[in-house]
């Protein structure tokens, strides 16, 4: 045997084995310091159990839509939703629920017709830029762990809709949507709904039990006869749920390092699957990190 003709392959195998290791955005999560993550309060958690036993839970957002999220609450602490049901689910686009048709009075201090949260003030939020370009908006970046669109010359910013993110179903302008009736993404993320419906948060866990729901034969997906209809058997605030089944949740701080460096990465994949890095990335693929809270952390 040619001792020689192996040489060069084992200084192959020793220069690789002397390269760091390129880290890939899990990596980043999973090392993340305790200081690089946020607590969710429970009362900006919605608990939606369905009857078949799946679970939905979902962060709200009441610095972009602080009127639609006050009714929110306000309708489950008033225990409003018995009845309702997941009645629209259109492929590549949302699940939608709630009482439909269904005429029942708003609770007490419930706004029916809020005003237009499409978007806020740009002034106050301290953005982390997305580093790419939008095709939606003249920027775009991340605040207090929320994906955003704005406008540094109209000073305007807006919570954008990517999958999973949650909206408030409205009729034709100038409704806006008491939020009785809400929907999630569950496809492609509908950028053309940004600042022209109410945005109110994002599905944390659960968006599974209703993007495998049967799709609606009807228009727009919506089931064709009541019969169709999935039952929700509740809709609560966390702060609403018993200790022992409280859900709790973190997610990771858009202003730290740590996010920083996840969002580097996501923009500039380098481990070893991708043969060249992209150099930028779409503001729906930087998922912020959101996980349940260490058990021993909880209050």
């Amino acid at each position: 045997m040619n001792t020689y003709l192996l040489v060069p392959a084992a200084l192959a195998l020793m220069g690789q084995a002397a390269l760091p290791k390129l880290l890939t955005p899990t990596d980043v999560v999973n090392a993340a310091p305790a200081s690089a993550w946020k607590t969710i309060p429970a009362d900006e958690l919605l608990v939606m159990d369905l009857a078949n036993g799946g679970r939905v839970v979902i962060q709200l957002a009441p610095m972009f839509a602080p009127v639609h999220v006050a009714n929110v609450q306000k309708m489950a602490r008033a225990n409003y939703w018995p009845g309702a049901t997941v009645y629209r689910v259109q492929d590549n686009y949302v699940a939608q629920w709630g009482l439909g048709e269904t005429e029942k009075p708003l609770p007490p201090g419930v706004l029916a017709k809020p005003p237009a949260e499409y978007t806020r003030a740009l002034a106050g939020l301290n953005i982390t830029p997305l580093g790419s370009p939008d095709p939606y908006a003249p920027a775009a970046g991340f605040v207090d762990g929320w994906p955003v669109a704005y406008s540094p010359s109209e000073g305007w910013a807006n919570l954008t809709h990517c999958y999973g993110y949650v909206g408030v179903s409205r009729g034709m302008d100038p409704e806006t949507g008491s939020a009785a009736d809400l929907y999630a993404n569950i496809g492609h993320a509908p950028r053309h709904l940004d600042r022209n419906i109410a945005s109110v948060g994002r599905v944390v866990e659960g968006i599974d039990k209703l993007s495998s729901l049967p799709r609606g034969t009807e228009g727009l997906g919506f089931y064709k006869d009541k019969s169709q209809h999935v039952p929700i058997a509740s809709i609560r605030l966390a702060s609403q749920v018993s200790a022992a089944d409280r859900p709790a949740f973190e997610y990771m701080d858009t202003a730290s390092p740590t996010f920083a460096q996840y969002l580097k990465i996501r923009a500039n994949r380098r481990d070893d699957f991708y043969i060249r890095p992209a150099g930028g990335v779409d503001l729906c693929n930087v998922q912020v990190p959101v996980r349940r809270k260490p058990t021993g952390e909880r209050g």
